[in-house]
């Protein structure tokens, strides 16, 4: 009767330590914000839409040109965006405490403020005020 026991507790031990792995592969970047330097790598990187959402949480369609878009982020606390609508410069702070980061196109006395919901080597979340969300990732 003892050996069926400590079958029945090794199986069981198993398989916990089987589902806490895959839960554990499988599980979301999502509140992960890691430090400034993945927002630009050694010297800049270039980020591309992967998804976004509007501020309902609902899909929102990409269109080619969007598709195009590419903002780049550089070490040195400027930012390029490129796309069909042509360039957009500027400057960037990013507050790794706060999970944000405000963006001011050069020659404008307005800024941008995004809550960073997610900030991994190839995955950068941006979430504005009203709830709308940006996912990049890196090129």
């Amino acid at each position: 009767m003892k050996t069926q026991s400590i079958f029945s507790l090794r199986y069981v031990a198993s398989l916990l330590l089987l589902l806490t792995l895959f839960a554990t592969a499988c599980g979301s970047d999502k509140g992960k914000v890691e430090g400034v330097n993945m927002l630009y790598g050694t010297d800049s990187k270039v980020w591309k839409t992967a998804k976004e959402t509007d501020a309902t949480g609902d899909k929102v369609k990409q269109s080619d040109a969007q598709e195009n878009e590419e903002l780049r982020i550089f070490a040195n606390g400027t930012y390029n965006m490129t796309g069909a609508n042509g360039a957009v410069s500027g400057k960037y702070t990013f507050d790794q405490a706060g999970k944000s980061i405000t963006m001011t196109p050069d020659g404008s006395a307005t800024s941008n403020t995004f809550a960073v919901e997610t900030l991994t080597d190839d995955k950068l979340t941006l979430k504005s005020a009203d709830g709308a969300a940006l996912m990049l990732e890196a090129e």
